[in-house]
């Protein structure tokens, strides 16, 4: 039986990039003959975000509008349209598609190979970023991941990548767990995974920097840091304990 596919999207006031990465979205999946739902997170949007899906769907079904109850950040975002999705595979990706969606393909095969989780990665090749970050934000990035490493003892060369793909039932079996709504909350998912034993695989796409990026690496760079300290509170008073946390062997 053919697999399902989900591309769920956190939107907040991204008016000027919708249009485009929804008929980018819509023709691809179109061209690898996709069963695939691409739901569409609006996360309390001032402009015509919500509009602007409103009025896709009305012509292409597959498009879903998942509204946040106002604005709580891109994690609170990611993890309500992962609880949304139907399809067998969940892919969530940036609405500037960064990654290209054609990149999905290698995270979809690592899957198909018997990985989990498949993570893109903006690092194991370097060569692959076709517009690289500022070089304040990878000087962000590269202290960041050490501070991953030695606390929550995280060993990929890149978490922050916004291009991820899951199988459904391990999403549904790490989503809910999740407590970080902005965003550190791409290394608390990881972080769960491992405690849940599930296979992670890292895999090198191309991507290419934004501008229209909203993440500020002083100001957001300090609270992804106490993010992380609480990730391993969490973990050590017990708060992602006596949930249902499923064995890679119940989840294949």
């Amino acid at each position: 039986m053919p697999l399902t596919y989900s591309v769920v999207i956190p939107a907040y006031n991204e008016s000027s990039r919708l249009r485009p990465t929804l008929d980018t979205l819509l023709r691809y999946a179109q061209e690898q003959n996709w069963d695939a739902e691409i739901l569409v997170v609006n996360d309390g949007s001032t402009d015509d975000t919500a509009q602007i899906v409103r009025d896709y769907a009305k012509a292409h079904p597959q498009i879903v509008l998942v509204e946040n109850p106002g604005n709580h950040g891109k994690g609170y975002s990611v993890r309500n349209g992962m609880l949304h999705a139907r399809g067998d595979i969940c892919l969530f990706t940036d609405a500037d598609l960064s990654s290209p969606i054609a990149e999905a393909r290698k995270l979809f095969d690592a899957i198909g190979q018997g990985a989990d989780i498949a993570i893109g990665s903006r690092w194991l090749r370097a060569e692959l970023q076709t517009e690289r970050q500022p070089l304040y934000r990878q000087a962000f990035g590269r202290i960041f991941n050490l501070v991953l490493r030695a606390i929550l003892g995280l060993r990929y060369a890149d978490t922050q990548c916004g291009f991820k793909a899951f199988r459904r039932d391990a999403a549904q079996c790490i989503f809910p767990l999740q407590k970080i709504e902005r965003w550190g909350f791409d290394p608390e998912i990881l972080f769960l995974a491992r405690r849940a034993g599930l296979r992670v695989e890292e895999i090198p796409v191309l991507w290419a920097h934004s501008e229209g990026t909203r993440l500020h690496p002083f100001r957001d760079g300090l609270r992804m840091f106490v993010e992380v300290l609480r990730i391993r509170w969490n973990a050590m008073t017990g708060e992602y304990a006596g949930s249902a946390v499923a064995s890679p062997e119940k989840l294949r």
